[in-house]
């Protein structure tokens, strides 16, 4: 655990008693700081009181009188659509608003750090696709050189459930737009954005106000050095914005599909090979074609992105290259769960909007594709140009007879069910096929998360295969 510094023998209220929350009061208590905790679900309270947490409803008058800030976990809206109650009513009691982020980045560093020869260092990933792999591949990578590293954030624990830094470690933090927004503290050494497309629109008033709350961990952050994907214009953008000049190597710009140039530091991936340049000349190369836990050019980029922080870290590109062929992938992500018979099961249940679906769809050949839930702005309309892989759409859930109203000339099957749709593709299945869960939709109508949906593919697959 990490105490939580700057708050002993104060009043410190806590909104939201799910894992970051209760872990937040837990790191507060352990600081000395007197915790109100308060959550709408009862149950959740109820989980507080027996942790031995001190319950406080923070939406009564004057619940805020002596309180001296309030931490909010990240699944509660703090602006749009529109401010929660509490946390307006503690802009009007003019009590400042964290979180557990904020929170960390001032506590994680110590005194004990001057007994140390070589500094902790806290590398934060960001952006709309590809953060959590990104980040487990940096961990990864770490880990099997032997050096100590812990992963935590949106990805693994809470950031304040992890243990205080040893000499010479490396935290690795998956960062999401709902906890770089309000965090009031961030300051990571390494800072890396994987790219920006259309997501949580709602909850930051826009595509503007959603790249603003990833932007803050580069331009109020202020890292040592910034990974930085430039395929689309906003990390452009915000590359040109960071750097001071063409060869300003604190600006490591990434790509997936075009070969970068320039005097200043790249790395991309292009037909299959990462490419590292610095200067105007090649410094190395991997052949990532044959790595099946980074399918297609969604995850070269995040190897990319990985290999840029790990070599800004100081590892040697051969140490990374061996680290990437030891990668297992990450659970619902392009996760190859069985082959038989020549036929491919994988798993990207995370790919919840289209846009993720479409970096599956063009990851493999010859698709048996399952796909539906509860489907966002759009449906899967954006997905024409993508299908020509499909070879048929076995559709699930809320948005079956809608998805299927979209795919035009592509042969599909409404199946409503995941154990239907898993027997229905076996049985159509011939070799060479990949049947793939890339929904393009939310878990909600049937599953309480993606997770569980994912599980649930597997089973049924691992079944059907027995």
């Amino acid at each position: 655990m990490i105490p939580v510094r700057g708050y002993e023998g104060q009043k410190v209220a806590v909104l939201g008693l799910g894992r970051s929350g209760m872990a937040a009061a837990k790191a507060l208590e352990a600081g000395c700081a007197e915790v109100l905790a308060w959550d709408d679900s009862v149950e959740a309270r109820a989980g507080a009181e027996n942790a031995g947490l001190t319950l406080h409803d923070l939406s009564k008058v004057n619940a805020f009188e002596g309180v001296a800030t309030l931490i909010v976990s990240p699944g509660i809206p703090h602006f749009y659509p529109e401010p929660n109650p509490i946390i307006a009513a503690a802009w009007d009691a003019g009590v400042p608003v964290d979180n557990d982020i904020g929170l960390f980045f001032r506590s994680f560093a110590t005194r004990d750090w001057d007994k140390f020869d070589v500094m902790p260092q806290v590398v934060a990933v960001t952006g709309s696709n590809g953060k959590s792999t990104t980040a487990a591949l940096t961990h990864h990578i770490l880990e099997a050189t032997g050096k100590p590293t812990q992963l935590a954030g949106n990805i693994g624990r809470g950031v304040l459930d992890i243990e205080p830094a040893e000499d010479g470690s490396v935290v690795v933090l998956e960062l999401s737009s709902y906890q770089t927004d309000l965090a009031r503290a961030l300051t990571p050494d390494i800072a890396v954005f994987t790219n920006l497309t259309a997501d949580h629109l709602d909850r930051h008033g826009g595509m503007g106000g959603y790249f603003a709350a990833k932007r803050r961990l580069f331009v109020e952050g202020a890292p040592d050095c910034a990974v930085v994907g430039v395929d689309e214009a906003e990390g452009r953008f915000l590359a040109n914005q960071l750097s001071i000049g063409p060869t300003d190597d604190r600006i490591i710009r990434i790509s997936s599909g075009q070969k970068l140039s320039g005097p200043g530091w790249h790395v991309f991936a292009k037909k299959g090979f990462l490419s590292e340049w610095r200067k105007g000349r090649q410094i190395a190369s991997i052949d990532l074609r044959g790595i099946k836990s980074l399918p297609g050019a969604h995850n070269h980029q995040n190897a990319c992105a990985a290999y840029a922080a790990c070599r800004r870290l100081g590892l040697a590109p051969k140490v990374i290259e061996q680290a990437f062929i030891s990668f297992k992938g990450l659970a619902h992500r392009s996760q190859i769960v069985a082959e038989a018979n020549g036929v491919t099961f994988v798993n990207d249940s995370k790919a919840t909007n289209a846009e993720s679906a479409a970096r599956a769809l063009q990851t493999f050949d010859s698709i048996r594709w399952i796909a539906g839930g509860l489907a966002k702005d759009g449906g899967i309309a954006e997905l024409s140009p993508h299908l020509g892989a499909v070879v048929k759409a076995y559709l699930i859930g809320h948005s079956a007879r809608d998805f299927a109203l979209q795919l035009g000339n592509t042969p599909h099957e409404i199946c409503e069910t995941m154990d239907r749709a898993v027997e229905m593709a076996l049985d159509d299945a011939q070799s060479g096929d990949t049947v793939l869960l890339a929904p393009a939709a939310a878990s909600f109508d049937q599953y309480p998360n993606f997770e569980i949906r994912g599980e649930d593919f597997t089973e049924n697959v691992q079944r059907a295969l027995n």
